[in-house]
């Protein structure tokens, strides 16, 4: 992976960004002085600004800082060859401030400021933005939205079972999945018990079958209990506004489940055009939803991580060791790609029930008190490193391959799996 130097760059620029405006702070290296200045945040201003600087400075290489790592402005200036984003961690420009401005002071050119000071002085520490290929870019941000989206039905789904317990909690026991078609349907069609009441035995018998919901013995229990069902409240003051509710929160529940499916349909059609999902495939639990997520969060550029320990630690997968005095204390890691990390954590837990030496760890784990949440990370640290060897060989994950490696090294995984018995 390419290290650069300050010497490599025309100027070395820090942009403080907002909403509206970004402010800017640029260093001429030739001549030593500073310039600041403020653009727009419209695509023909960034454009335009980024443009004046590589015919001032002859299309050279600039370095640019910012507390971005992705968003408007870094995809606005990505497509430009000349320049070289640097991330720099908000956090880091705000102890930075504080540091040296003890009133408390702050001030966007100031903060600009603050980046090119950073930028010229710790280059070497700072990640450089190295855009990945467009498949993968675009696949990453795909798993991504679907996983918010997953979130946000989990969200409606529960706001929906709150309301109904307010009015009619009935249903909520005759449909155990709640982000179902057939659920929706039948909460638009009959919003309150009064009127479910009203519809007769083959209407409902019609609409469960016309749902799949073919099984005679669940949809005959289901009718009986609707017709012996006693009603919560009578109160107009409770069940108007409820009611209301619910025929407002259905429709956004089923907009949600076809937004998912086409997100799903996306997803697949990327994923199985990448050349390396046979490695992301023979991984134990991944399955269609996490084995494209698992592809993103490595990439196409193998010069991407040096080792495992750079995944590990960007993921927060790695625990963070803090020594101070005779004091000594192991925690996990905040700063880091939270979905990241939860993308490897949910593999982890996943892998359990399809890996015979997971599921051994995990149950050594677990004999000697551990909690289940350590388990799983340490079980994703594990895997990691393993991931990164398949990934960095271009080699399907083989099971039979790695037992037999912890057997010739004599792994205590192993004798602990055969004497119990698993």
């Amino acid at each position: 992976m390419e290290a650069f130097n300050v010497s490599d760059f025309a100027a070395l620029i820090g942009i403080d960004w907002a909403d509206r405006k970004h402010d800017i702070c640029e260093i001429n290296r030739d001549t030593n002085t500073q310039h600041l200045s403020v653009i727009s945040s419209e695509p023909k201003s960034i454009n335009s600004w980024a443009l004046e600087l590589k015919q001032r400075y002859n299309g050279r290489s600039v370095a640019v800082a910012c507390e971005l790592k992705k968003g408007p402005l870094i995809y606005a200036l990505s497509k430009f060859k000349h320049i070289v984003l640097f991330v720099i961690n908000p956090s880091s420009v705000a102890k930075y401030r504080a540091a040296f401005t003890h009133s408390g002071a702050k001030d966007d050119p100031t903060d600009a400021i603050i980046q090119v000071e950073i930028l010229q002085l710790h280059m070497d520490k700072l990640t450089v933005i190295r855009p990945d290929s467009e498949d993968v870019r675009c696949l990453a941000q795909l798993v991504e939205y679907r996983r918010k989206l997953v979130q946000d039905r989990v969200n409606l789904t529960n706001k929906i079972a709150t309301t109904l317990k307010n009015y009619y909690p009935h249903v909520i026991d005759w449909f155990k999945e709640k982000d179902t078609q057939i659920f929706c349907d039948f909460l638009l069609r009959w919003p309150s018990l009064a009127h479910a009441k009203k519809a007769r035995k083959q209407t409902l018998l019609d609409f469960f079958n016309q749902h799949n919901s073919r099984y005679p013995i669940v949809n005959e229990k289901r009718i009986k209990e609707i017709k012996d069902a006693e009603i919560l409240t009578e109160d107009m003051a409770v069940i108007t506004p409820n009611l209301l509710l619910i025929e407002c929160l259905v429709p956004q529940l089923k907009q949600l489940m076809l937004a998912i499916t086409r997100f799903d349909d996306e997803i697949k059609t990327l994923y199985k055009q990448h050349t390396d999902r046979a490695i992301f495939d023979s991984l134990p639990g991944a399955g269609p939803q996490l084995a494209p997520r698992l592809l993103a969060a490595m990439g196409s550029n193998r010069d991407r991580y040096k080792c495992a320990a750079d995944i590990q630690k960007y993921a927060g997968i790695a625990p963070v060791t803090e020594r101070s005095g005779k004091k000594e204390w192991i925690h996990w890691r905040y700063s880091c790609t939270k979905f990241l990390r939860q993308t490897f954590v949910e593999w982890a837990g996943l892998s359990v029930r399809y890996s015979f030496w997971a599921k051994a760890y995990y149950r050594q784990q677990e004999a000697k008190g551990k909690p289940h949440n350590t388990i799983i990370r340490s079980l994703a640290f594990k895997w990691i490193r393993i991931l990164f060897r398949c990934w960095k060989t271009h080699t399907p994950y083989d099971e039979s391959t790695y037992l037999t490696a912890l057997k010739s090294k004599g792994s205590p995984l192993l004798k602990f799996a055969v004497e119990s018995g698993l």
